[in-house]
């Protein structure tokens, strides 16, 4: 019969979901017992143990619906290695206010200088803050936009696309898109003006964005909309990539 009331513990912890209170509080009980901590204190304790562990699987949680193709956090970037870069308006950015203000990023610059990283690292920032973010590649995007015209799921998936906080656009200009694509890239930036904020990275300066969307008209009205309340993050140099290679192969 002593067995029941911690039986009955389990169960109603488990079905109140609270898996830190299962694990910990038996072990916490005792700790507090020896540091002479009173009813109250303990409860806050376990508490707060539990809010700690659930804040940190839903961060887990967003960080796995956003489909980053790699973990990268700011501090893992070298910023002396691409000094055309701003690392205090990185920084202020990574604070995750302009999402609240919906403003925009563009990072520009070659191949290689590390503009995949920052747009994962700042996406990493809003995940930990509480915000919902999706990453994808702009010729993977246009692709599953086409697909879901073809299967008459535009609509559902314009809707997905809306409800991020932040939708991270990689690899802008890599692979130029068929009027048809240009128009349905255009739409996503049209619905998320002023809606939700969007980081787009590209190899090409805007007066080269035509040779992508293949209509000045098209490309006029798109920047018109992205850079109306944009940061643009300069990102020139020699490559990044090529540098952290060098590097790891020196260290060695």
């Amino acid at each position: 019969m002593n067995d029941v009331p911690q039986i009955l513990l389990t169960h109603h912890l488990k079905s109140l979901r609270l898996p830190t209170f299962l694990r910990e509080h038996d072990k916490l009980a005792r700790l507090c017992a020896t540091e002479g901590v009173d009813h109250i204190g303990y409860l806050a304790r376990l508490a707060e143990l539990e809010l700690i562990d659930r804040e940190g699987r839903m961060i887990e949680r967003r960080i796995k619906l956003a489909k980053f193709p790699a973990i990268k956090s700011l501090d893992s970037f070298d910023f002396k290695a691409i000094p055309s870069l701003n690392k205090m308006q990185v920084l202020e950015l990574a604070r995750c206010e302009y999402i609240e203000r919906r403003e925009n990023i563009i990072a520009l610059g070659p191949s290689g200088t590390g503009k995949t990283h920052i747009a994962l690292g700042l996406g990493l920032a809003a995940c930990r803050q509480g915000l919902s973010v999706g990453f994808i590649t702009a010729s993977a995007l246009v692709h599953e936009l086409m697909e879901a015209r073809d299967e008459k799921t535009l609509l559902r998936y314009q809707k997905k696309l809306a409800k991020y906080r932040l939708l991270i656009i990689d690899e802008l200009g890599f692979v130029p898109l068929s009027k048809t694509g240009a128009e349905l890239l255009f739409e996503v930036f049209s619905q998320r003006y002023e809606c939700g904020s969007t980081i787009v990275t590209s190899n090409l300066p805007f007066d080269e964005w035509t040779e992508t969307f293949g209509s000045d008209r098209l490309t006029g009205a798109l920047l018109d909309r992205l850079t109306h309340h944009v940061n643009i993050l300069e990102m020139n140099g020699d490559s990044y990539r090529l540098n952290q290679s060098k590097k790891r192969n020196t260290n060695k």
